[in-house]
């Protein structure tokens, strides 16, 4: 069962895949899980493995990551567990450059909030007048981005505006980087114990196996 909350682009990705593999039974739920996380009767509860691969359980804090590994301990059912993607803690230099990287992939991602603004509820940002700042907070344990007004300027929108002076910012992404000890401590907080752990050479990043217990 593949779970996103586009309920469009699960169901496109997974009739792409069961064409390569036709023998799988295949089933997509549209669900925002970082609310709630309901799965039909249909998915059987005995063994079940949830797969979260990337690294996006940063972008909660670490109260609502606890909270959402909580209610993915309460699906797993007898013998269920958990194979997820951690972002571990590295070198200040090493994130900064990885979020305000050199070609500007990570700027245009971030400026395409404004656009998207533009585009929703019609206001008139000029992407022009902001640049991204993306850069590691040790003491919050995060890597933050932000958009900064390039200098003083009025944005409206249809029933409203806001004034910005220079140098103001609108912070847009946290990103939680985990130590190993403290990802497998917060995964033991939610019920599971980490059974086994990969990591890239270099420790950047890891995969943990969480078995349920209890």
């Amino acid at each position: 069962m593949a779970v996103d909350i586009s309920s469009e682009f699960v169901a496109e990705a997974l009739a792409r895949l069961r064409q390569r593999f036709p023998a799988i039974a295949m089933q997509a739920l549209g669900l925002d899980f970082s609310n709630r996380l309901d799965l039909p009767a249909s998915v059987h509860e005995a063994r079940r493995l949830f797969f979260y691969p990337g690294s996006s359980l940063g972008n909660f804090t670490p109260p609502e990551a606890r909270a959402f590994l909580r209610r993915l301990r309460r699906q797993c059912g007898p013998d269920g567990g958990l194979l997820i993607g951690i972002d571990l803690a590295k070198d200040k230099a090493v994130l900064d450059a990885a979020y305000d990287d050199a070609l500007g992939v990570t700027a245009a991602f971030n400026l395409n909030v404004l656009r998207h603004v533009n585009a929703l509820i019609g206001a008139d940002f000029d992407i022009r007048a902001w640049r991204h700042l993306g850069f590691y907070n040790e003491a919050m344990g995060r890597v933050e981005m932000h958009l900064e007004a390039r200098g003083a300027q009025s944005v409206r929108w249809p029933g409203g505006g806001r004034d910005f002076a220079a140098g103001e910012r609108i912070h847009t992404e946290n990103s939680y980087k985990y130590r190993q000890a403290d990802a497998i401590g917060l995964l033991e907080q939610a019920g599971f114990e980490a059974t086994r752990v990969w990591t890239d050479p270099q420790r950047w990043f890891a995969v943990i196996h969480a078995q349920a217990v209890g």
